[in-house]
This record gives structure tokens, sequence and C-alpha cells, in this order.
């Protein structure tokens, strides 16, 4: 088996798929920052996204849980499982999906005071909680396609959704003049279709494998246990996870002075555009890595993750040379051309823009590791490296904020990633306990 080809066949098109995501979310900031008002409006988009990640993060357990499950079935041939996964996945999304809408005044309310949201924050807020439901069946049905080895159908749909979600924030915002909201409502009209476009096509690719199956089967409950059990770790690592970004937010939102939550979700941008890419590589690295587990494939597995590791490093040291190149470029993007704010961002961003170019070299292993966790199955390493390197996080930040300031938040942000890759790798007996797995 040629492994290089393998790896690139899953992980090109999670990168397409992955990059269509902040490219997203770099045109929705650029809308933010040609709306008027640019440092008020930036601030309102990124608290509203915040939230929203919030929601979504504590949902993405169910992508992880599915796919490592899913791939070690697929490895050994067992189109029962694989049939009955994806069954799980759309129940589990849609009841998920469901209660979000349920509780969306309270969810709401409470975002809005804990991350101190104004009105302009609410009414995007509940525009875009209607696309939830459609976003968390894509974690369930997307998590399914992983782990059967396709990443062709998710990257079609990607650009699908991505590309219309642009279309429609541009229309809504600056068209019908509904400003922030217009881009909440474009999430709702792209996510959907997404939806709709995902359970055509993978009903076209895969009607003929899935096998009969009963609904007591899918509600089975030792198997519902195995599913959730993994699933709780999960959510337990992904909590830490939402409060980490979402403390950033909100720390950065209660800084003295209001300029610097505009530069620290520019700058943030920046490390997402990084790390959905490397999110390809992490993606074909779970997907893999379930498959040889699945297959009792030793040898394979270990080529898998050398080369996925290499591959990763690859990527990062070409962002180190872009940011180093090219970071004033990249931050004009953001930032209407002769806005009052612009060169007071540029001036606050040069002050930070070494930690932008630093994470791209620290971030790598962590990624890697959390692929082979999630298609490992080994979701009680995931949970306890990230709870431990989550205290870390805040303890480095409360106890040099008063010292460095800003400073301070990106350090202990760069540490706190660093470490989830340490305490994965060292929590694995230097991966020892993952390769017994396919022995």
């Amino acid at each position: 088996m040629k492994m290089n080809k393998e790896i690139l066949r899953i992980a090109i098109p999670n990168i397409i798929s992955n990059i269509t995501v902040p490219i997203m979310g770099i045109v929705g900031t650029m809308i933010a920052g040609h709306l008027g008002d640019t440092v008020s409006t930036i601030g309102s988009l990124a608290i509203g996204v915040t939230i929203f990640n919030f929601i979504y993060w504590n949902c993405s357990f169910i992508r992880m849980g599915t796919s490592g499950i899913t791939a070690q079935a697929y490895g050994a041939g067992d189109q029962h499982t694989t049939t009955l996964m994806l069954a799980r996945a759309i129940a589990v999304s849609l009841a998920v999906g469901v209660l979000m809408l349920i509780l969306q005044k309270p969810l709401g309310l409470g975002a809005l005071k804990i991350m101190n949201g104004g009105e302009m924050v609410a009414e995007y807020f509940f525009a875009r909680i209607w696309a939830v439901p459609a976003g968390v069946l894509l974690f369930g049905l997307n998590g399914w396609l992983t782990g059967m080895q396709n990443a062709v159908i998710p990257m079609v749909v990607a650009i699908v959704v991505n590309l219309l979600h642009i279309a429609c924030s541009l229309l809504f915002a600056f068209r019908f003049d509904m400003g922030i909201t217009g881009i909440a409502y474009a999430s709702v009209v792209a996510q959907w279709t997404g939806v709709a476009l995902t359970a055509i096509i993978t009903w076209w690719r895969y009607s003929r494998e899935l096998v009969r199956i009963t609904w007591h089967e899918v509600v089975e409950w030792q198997a519902l246990k195995e599913f959730f059990s993994i699933n709780r770790d999960i959510i337990i690592r992904t909590l830490c996870l939402v409060a980490t970004y979402t403390f950033f937010t909100a720390a950065s939102a209660r800084m003295d002075d209001a300029t610097i939550l505009a530069v620290n979700t520019i700058l943030m941008e920046l490390f997402t555009l990084f790390s959905y890419m490397t999110d390809g590589f992490a993606y074909a690295t779970e997907a893999l890595t379930g498959r040889f587990i699945g297959a009792k494939d030793l040898r394979s597995l270990k080529e898998c993750v050398r080369k996925c590791i290499a591959w990763c490093m690859v990527v990062a040291l070409l962002y180190v040379g872009m940011y180093v190149g090219w970071w004033r470029e990249l931050l004009g993007l953001f930032i209407e051309d002769g806005a009052t704010e612009a060169d007071l961002i540029l001036e606050y961003a040069e002050r930070y823009i070494g930690w932008i170019i630093m994470i791209p070299l620290v971030c790598s292993l962590p990624f890697m590791m959390d692929g082979i966790m999630v298609g490992a199955t080994q979701s009680r390493i995931m949970r306890n490296s990230m709870l431990f390197a989550s205290v870390a996080y805040f303890a480095l930040f409360f106890a040099l904020q008063p010292l460095l300031g800003n400073n301070a938040l990106w350090l202990a942000f760069t540490s706190y990633m660093a470490l989830r890759g340490v305490f994965q790798y060292f929590m694995s007996d230097r991966l020892k306990a993952i390769y017994r797995q396919a022995e």
C-alpha cells in the first residue's frame, strides 16, 4: 500500500472542505468590517460566532464518536455495524438539534449575559439558532462518511454550503441591509441546503452497501452504552475546548481597550485558517487509524502515524513562511481601506503577530494526536489530556495577565495547544497503547 497516496486521498478533500470554513468566517469578518463602526461590528460578530462555536463544538462528539467506531467496523468489513452507526448518528443528531431549538431562549439569554453581548449579538443569535439542527446533522453524517474513508462527499457539500453562505451573506447584509443578522440567516439557508445535499448523495453512493436493521438494534442498550461512553469523554473534552476558546473571546472583550477584541478576533481567524487545513490530515489520521486497527494491520498503522505527522510539519512550515512574509497583507483583507481604525488595528496586531507565527509549529502534534485518539476510540486519554491542558491555560493567564496583559492570553493559549499533544503522547505510553490495539 502506498501510504502517502492513501493519506492524501483522504486529507486533500478534507483540507478543501475545512479550508472553506475559515474562509467563510473570514468573509463574515470582512463583511462586518465594511458595515461601519468597524470595531463594534467585528466585536459583535465575534461574540455571536463564539456563542455558536460553543454550541457546535459541544455537539462535535457526534462526529468523533461516529467516526472512530465506523472506521474500525469498515476496516473489519462489518457492514451491519456501519449501517447501525449511520442510523445512530442521525437519531442522536436529530434529538440534539431539536433540543437546542426548544432551549433557545434560556441558552441565548444566558450566553448573552456571560459574553456581555448587546442587541446586535442578540439579533444574530436568535436568527442563527435555526441553523443548529442542520449543523448537528451534518456532524453526524460527516462523521460516518469519514469512518467510511470517504472525504469527497463532505468536500463537495462543504464547497456548496460555504459558497452559498458567502453569497447569501453578501445579499442579506448589503442588498437587504440586514447587517450581521443577514450573515446569521445565510447560515440557516446554507446549512439546511447542506443536509439535503449530503442525504441525497450519501443515499446514492451507499444504498447498496447498507444492510437491513431494526429500530431495536439501533437503540440496543449495550451498543448505545459503548457509544455514549466514548461520547461522554469526548463531551467533557469538548467542554474544555469550548471553555478555553470562549474564555479567549470573553477575556479579550473585557480588556480595557476595545481595539484588542477586534485585533484578537482577526488574529484568531489566521490561526483558524491553519487549524482547519491541518485538521484535514487529522481527519485522514483518524479514518486510517480506525481502519488499520479494525483490520489488525500494525505495520500500516505505524507507517500512517509517522507520515501523517510529517505532512503536518510541512504544512506548519508553509504557514509560518506565509505569516512571516505577508501578515500585513492578510490583516488588510479584514479592514476597510481608509477606515478610521485601520492604522490602529495594524499597530496593535504588530505587537501580537509573533504568537500567530509561532502557533503552527507547536500545534501540529496536538492535531495529529487528536486524530489518532479518535480513530483508536481512546476517548479517556483525550479527556484527561484536555483537562490538564485547560488547567494550565487558566493558571497561566490569571498568574501572568497583571504583568503581560494581552500577551498573557496568547501565551496561555499557545501553551494549552502544545500541552494537549504532549499529554496525549505520554498518556498513551508513547503511542504503544494505540499500537497494541492493532496486534
